[in-house]
């Protein structure tokens, strides 16, 4: 387990940078995250989405990592500093990881999503002691699904949350790491 004073380190792959989210990204956070598709496909992002929202989210980021509770990473490109998505452990407890992502839709098609969670759950297996993953995607949000299939996480079942004020029928996958 890693110390709580160690500040959250950056984390590369072969085409991202991930990197704690800055309130200077919260435009950019609500240009990306506020898109329709996004709200659509994800269980917890409203639409619109404004600033003031992404300053609440990224403030609440620190506390978070520091109680080794989860961790949440902005994904950038190499070579920019443009956020492009987000990837996370929103929930880390147990040697368990809750994951979740979303992706800027002029993003989506290219592998990033994958990339992230991987250079994620290795990062985490190393400094959180991960052992177990935990994800879901909501039924419709068949590209949500191709990640988790790449990710080779077993799928479980169907449940039902609630989000954003309704219930939302998603697929629950769960399994252990190698």
């Amino acid at each position: 387990m890693r110390p709580e004073s160690e500040p959250q380190p950056v984390i590369e792959t072969e085409r991202l940078v991930l990197r704690p989210f800055l309130l200077t990204d919260c435009n950019r956070i609500a240009e990306l995250a506020g898109h329709r598709l996004i709200a659509e496909m994800t269980a917890n992002i409203p639409h619109p989405y404004f600033p003031s929202m992404a300053e609440q989210w990224v403030s609440s980021h620190d506390a978070l990592y520091r109680a080794n509770a989860g961790v949440v990473y902005a994904i950038t490109l190499k070579g920019e500093d443009l956020i492009i998505g987000a990837v996370s452990f929103p929930t880390l407890k147990d040697n368990c990881g809750l994951l979740g992502y979303w992706l800027g839709v002029p993003y989506w098609g290219h592998g990033y999503t994958t990339e992230a969670a991987k250079g994620l759950v290795a990062y985490s297996q190393l400094h959180f002691g991960l052992e177990k993953l935990q994800v879901m995607h909501l039924v419709t949000n068949d590209r949500s699904k191709s990640v988790i299939r790449k990710l080779g996480i077993p799928y479980i079942e169907n449940r039902f949350i609630r989000a954003n004020g309704y219930e939302r029928e998603v697929c629950y996958y769960e399994g252990r790491l190698k």
